[in-house]
């Protein structure tokens, strides 16, 4: 999800709530794999579940290659590192 978010960020994921909308930040897991936990960018709903797309189109680890996925949580903000400021560096 970079630029967006980057690894390491804390996000409130809200469950429940208003339905997801196209351009949403959703966390889900993919129905072909159930044991990867994803944060992506939910594009259109599509057989019960939800087409996801990452921020960066260079990288195919979304639904172009795993297909439709299940929507756990909308992505309310992100508070660590707070928006504007680095994260501190690694000791």
């Amino acid at each position: 999800m970079s630029p967006t978010l980057r690894h390491g960020d804390a996000l409130l994921v809200r469950r429940g709530g208003r339905p997801v909308r196209p351009g949403d930040v959703v966390v889900a897991v993919f129905r072909s794999r159930p044991d990867l936990l994803v944060v992506k960018r939910a594009v259109r709903p599509q057989d019960g579940g939800w087409w996801l797309h990452g921020d960066n189109t260079l990288v195919t680890d979304d639904s172009r290659a795993y297909g439709v996925a299940d929507v756990l949580g909308r992505v309310v903000f992100r508070y660590w590192p707070r928006p504007g400021r680095p994260a501190p560096a690694p000791i």
